[in-house]
């Protein structure tokens, strides 16, 4: 997975510099970001909070967590009734 450049703190605060009014393309210019990366942000972070983009972050990295678990859970189940479906 490709890691960012900006925190989520430096991306909540380019986005509250442009709700100040400043403009896209100009935060683009000064920061070295496409306009595509700037909307892809003003999508997932559009009105948060430093606080509740951390609590989203911490709840992403738990939900993957959970899927890896189930995953896993049901690869051993697969294997168990493959195992118990044979004829000895």
């Amino acid at each position: 997975m490709k890691r960012t450049r900006f925190t989520d703190e430096q991306i909540i605060s380019i986005l509250a510099e442009h709700e100040a009014g400043a403009k896209c393309a100009d935060l683009c210019r000064k920061h070295g970001m496409s306009e595509g990366t700037f909307y892809n942000w003003k999508a997932k972070f559009g009105g948060m909070t430093v606080s509740e983009a951390k609590r989203l972050k911490a709840l992403e990295d738990e939900n993957a967590k959970l899927k890896k678990l189930l995953a896993e859970q049901m690869l051993d189940l697969a294997a168990m009734k493959d195992l118990v479906s044979k004829k000895w």
